[in-house]
């Protein structure tokens, strides 16, 4: 379950464990989140796991919200963002278990935070997970037509860069976000039925190129995973152009880019229940 920000190599999992609590948590992973506290309905599972938890701020408050008699287990590889789940839990006295071991028995109801999983790992992902449940699977990703702003200025960076050899990357990046319609048909054929979804759009803006290029989701998360395959004289060429681009172009307005916060939800089939 490799995720996008552990494609950054300029800072160490404990620095970017951090940066998550404090600046992504709040802003990025919320906008999720909240889709899916205001659309998903729990019934009356027993044990359920809950997988990329992050620092643990939502799986905490869902914690709080059910029952003492439901076990609640947290996955996630990244160990950093673990024991930080792990100090706010003890803090709070929540029972809560938080682990970067990959869990080997199933439960009633798998979530799981897909926002920083690789659209080329998607499928083994959703696969993953829906082996890891018996009934139910709710998991939260952004979707087609996310960020479209500022895969346009990245494209227009690279030529102003002298870097358009590289533009076709740009156009692979717009077409692997991938459509609702095609999640869903992933799940489909993964084995869940009576799938759904629910989007909303969600607006991220920034004052100028400056506050955009060093915010920390934009810096640290998502352009070192876009953007790997260029070296690091290469990368700072296309961040100034990229500043500049947005500086001459805002006219004194802000930059904004949308993101299409979807929530997934499935059932697996009684069939496969029996099997296990």
């Amino acid at each position: 379950m490799r995720l996008l920000f552990n494609k950054n190599m300029s800072k160490t999992g404990k620095e970017l464990a951090f940066l998550r609590d404090l600046y992504i948590a709040p802003d990025w992973t919320t906008r999720f989140t909240d889709i899916f506290d205001k659309n998903f309905k729990f019934g009356d599972e027993k044990e359920i796991l809950y997988v990329n938890g992050g620092t643990g701020a939502h799986p905490l408050q869902l914690r709080e919200k059910l029952g003492v008699d439901v076990r609640f287990q947290v996955y996630s590889e990244d160990e950093e963002a673990n024991m930080l789940a792990r100090g706010k839990a003890e803090m709070l006295g929540t029972k809560i278990e938080f682990s970067d071991e990959f869990p080997r028995e199933s439960y009633d109801l798998v979530i799981a935070d897909a926002t920083f999983v690789g659209p080329e790992e998607l499928s083994e992902f959703i696969g993953e997970i829906i082996e890891l449940s018996d009934a139910r699977v709710a998991f939260i990703l952004p979707t087609a037509g996310s960020f479209g702003e500022m895969f346009s200025v990245l494209w227009e960076s690279f030529l102003n860069a002298d870097l358009l050899e590289n533009a076709p990357e740009v156009e692979r990046l717009i077409t692997t976000v991938p459509q609702i319609s095609k999640v869903e048909a992933i799940a489909e054929n993964l084995g869940l039925l009576q799938v759904k979804s629910v989007t909303e759009n969600e607006i991220f803006e920034f004052a100028n190129g400056t506050e955009f290029i060093e915010s920390p989701l934009v810096a640290d998360f998502l352009l070192p995973a876009w953007l790997g395959f260029l070296n690091d004289e290469e990368m700072e060429r296309a961040c100034a152009a990229l500043t500049q681009i947005i500086d001459e172009s805002a006219e004194n307005l802000t930059f904004r880019f949308t993101v299409k916060a979807t929530l997934i939800t499935g059932e697996k089939s009684q069939s496969d229940k029996a099997e296990r």
